[in-house]
């Protein structure tokens, strides 16, 4: 059955009104009058509707049947990734993340990113990754496209992490690091979670000093490197695994 993503706002009185890009798609897809589709509202319920009218530049559809999407994770992931230097890994982690349940993503600037991008041109970057993420979202099955947006600086991402029950900062050298499997242990319940990953050649060893003052966990994604777009996905299937969603 077709899915297609609309605003929750325009389900009213067991109507759905799709307009917009919404209704474009639906044309796109040929659908008739009678012919049920899955409407994502984007807040993780999918809706079961029926097509009951056409009209200029619109389309209603009766609402069958609504229920929490089956495909959204109950632990809420933010991923937090140092820029990539390379926008075709920047495209793949989001595309990657959003495939593999991320709630939100989050970019922001290390020391090693080497990330330089005026205001404007990251504005307009970050509308096209949100594209990748609708799409990304929908080949997934997902009733959620998780935003994607940027901070300025390592500090502000610390900020973001610390705010979730599980904070985690990935790190690939330096004693003391903790197992992903050690630190889901002594984690109690899990709500939400972050992973803070770093960019082409890892972090300094004095922001994970500062993530692990903060209160992060320190962890290891074992004795092998990973590259900085699959290191999020790989964290968050591991994590999804630990708390019965894999």
């Amino acid at each position: 059955m077709a899915k297609i993503f609309m605003a929750g706002s325009n389900f009213a009185g067991g109507v759905a009104v799709i307009s917009g890009k919404a209704a474009d798609e639906v044309a796109s897809l040929r659908l008739k009058l009678g012919d049920e589709v899955i409407i994502c509202d984007g807040k993780g319920s999918d809706h079961r509707c029926r097509i009951s009218r056409f009209s200029d530049g619109e389309v209603q559809a009766d609402v069958i049947s609504s229920e929490p999407s089956a495909a959204e994770p109950q632990v809420k992931i933010t991923v937090l990734a140092a820029w990539p230097k390379s926008p075709a890994r920047v495209d793949q982690l989001v595309r990657y993340c959003t495939g593999g349940g991320a709630a939100e993503i989050v970019f922001f600037r290390s020391d090693k990113s080497g990330r330089s991008m005026n205001a404007k041109a990251e504005e307009k970057h970050l509308a096209q990754l949100a594209e990748t993420a609708e799409a990304a979202a929908k080949d997934a099955g997902r009733s959620v496209i998780p935003p994607v947006r940027a901070v300025s600086d390592f500090a502000g991402a610390l900020d973001i992490a610390v705010k979730t029950t599980l904070p985690l900062f990935f790190y690939e050298s330096g004693s003391g690091r903790l197992s992903l499997k050690e630190a889901l242990k002594d984690a109690g319940s899990v709500s939400s979670a972050a992973i803070m990953t770093g960019p082409e050649g890892g972090f300094e060893h004095y922001e994970a000093e500062l993530a692990k003052a903060v209160g992060m966990r320190i962890c290891s994604m074992g004795s092998r490197i990973q590259r900085c777009e699959t290191a999020p996905l790989m964290a968050m299937t591991a994590l999804l695994y630990e708390t019965g969603e894999l």
